[in-house]
């Protein structure tokens, strides 16, 4: 007993800490090494119609229209890639505005939401135009971007459709424009709903000029864009399933006191009314705008070649 006292009283060397293996690493020792792979961000994208899990290289060839035939709102940059041939074309430049004129009171600054719009799209404001071929005719095409700030009509985007309406008489080719938007921009007030008018003589420039202007109305488009240069054009497309229309569906069932038909605002509602001309999916939008400008043009250049 003495000696089994003695060898219990002795400090022995701490046991060494035992190493958790998984049942994996009993029968493949090496599988432990393996570095984390790393996974893209945004690898699935969910479409907002079904609900269905999308994979994206398969989305942006398709040009972000899902199985269900739901078209995903896009950006300038890709619509003004997809739709000039081969993708090239000159970007127009615009002269620079006030920012926050107003001083404009909300929980973050007008000026920190410019910022985060412009690192989001890569554009100054929610209109970019650019010049160059669309199925062989030459166009300046406007593109409004409902990522910046829900494409809303400010000083800048009035700007960009100014230059781009000078350009298109300058150059004596058509203009076009995918429109966009939530509607002005409230954080410049006044000054806003003024680009509703400016735009509108910039458009008179351009008839005067005879030269063709074709809206292509995209989801959404809706309040003062829709008021003004968005139902000027001398066609009008649109892609499908588009909500079209100047006020919401709640504001206007509460006003008029009435239930409103199955689809009311959309693409297809609005071109069996006569609103709209066609109702185009976006694959075939540069060939349908090709043949437009080239009918449109050639009674001009008819003209031009009598006089």
């Amino acid at each position: 007993m003495a000696m089994a006292d003695q060898r219990n009283d002795k400090a022995g060397r701490p046991a060494a800490p035992r190493e958790r293996r998984g049942w994996l690493s009993r029968i493949a020792p090496g599988v432990r090494n393996f570095a984390k792979r790393e996974t893209p961000e945004n690898l699935w994208v969910k479409c907002p119609e079904t609900g269905e899990m999308i994979y994206r290289p398969d989305l942006e060839a398709a040009l972000w229209v899902t199985p269900s035939g739901h078209h995903m709102r896009i950006g300038s940059a890709q619509r003004l890639a997809i739709t000039f041939d081969e993708g090239k074309y000159e970007k127009i430049d615009w002269p620079s505005v006030v920012e926050d004129p107003h001083g404009f009171p909300d929980d973050r600054s007008y000026p920190d939401r410019l910022k985060a719009a412009r690192k989001q799209t890569g554009e100054q404001d929610s209109i970019a135009a650019a010049y160059g071929h669309i199925k062989g005719q030459p166009a300046v095409v406007m593109v409004q971007d409902f990522h910046f700030m829900g494409g809303s009509l400010g000083m800048g985007a009035g700007e960009a459709f100014i230059a781009a309406a000078k350009e298109a008489v300058k150059r004596g080719v058509p203009l076009v424009i995918f429109t966009a938007s939530g509607g002005a921009r409230m954080q410049e007030g006044t000054l806003s709903l003024m680009q509703m008018a400016r735009t509108t003589l910039a458009l008179n420039e351009v008839k005067d000029a005879g030269l063709p202007y074709v809206v292509v109305l995209t989801d959404p488009t809706t309040g003062g864009v829709l008021a003004s240069y968005a139902m000027l054009g001398d066609v009008h497309l649109a892609e499908p399933n588009a909500t079209i229309g100047f006020s919401g569906r709640r504001v206007i069932e509460q006003t008029i006191r009435e239930t409103l038909p199955p689809g009311f605002q959309k693409s297809e509602f609005l071109v069996e009314r006569g609103m709209i001309d066609q109702v185009v999916a976006r694959a075939d939008i540069p060939e349908v705008l090709g043949s437009i400008l080239k009918t449109l043009m050639m009674g001009r250049e008819r003209l031009s070649s009598a006089a």
